[in-house]
């Protein structure tokens, strides 16, 4: 694992005691049920991650960046919380 995506999880996963993979957070990331659900590991993702962490975790991951802006964007409506990848 890189050390990009050892930094990402273990800002998200330490606090909750949770054991996810690089891949499964990817998926949480691009699905929009993860802010409808309130998921505080993706929320952490947003929130406590620094910007260019995430750009370069979405970026190792292949994961598609308007999807991960949707689901940035409904966490920052819900959350009335500015996130940095959200528009």
């Amino acid at each position: 694992m890189s050390s990009v995506a050892t930094q990402v999880l273990a800002t998200i996963s330490a606090p909750y005691g949770t054991d996810l993979s690089a891949h499964e957070l990817a998926k949480l990331l691009i699905d929009v049920q993860s802010a409808n659900a309130f998921n505080a590991l993706v929320f952490s993702f947003f929130s406590e991650v620094p910007p260019g962490i995430q750009r370069k975790f979405l970026i190792e991951m292949g994961v598609d960046a308007l999807a991960v802006r949707k689901v940035a964007d409904q966490f920052s409506r819900l959350s009335g919380c500015a996130l940095p990848l959200a528009t």
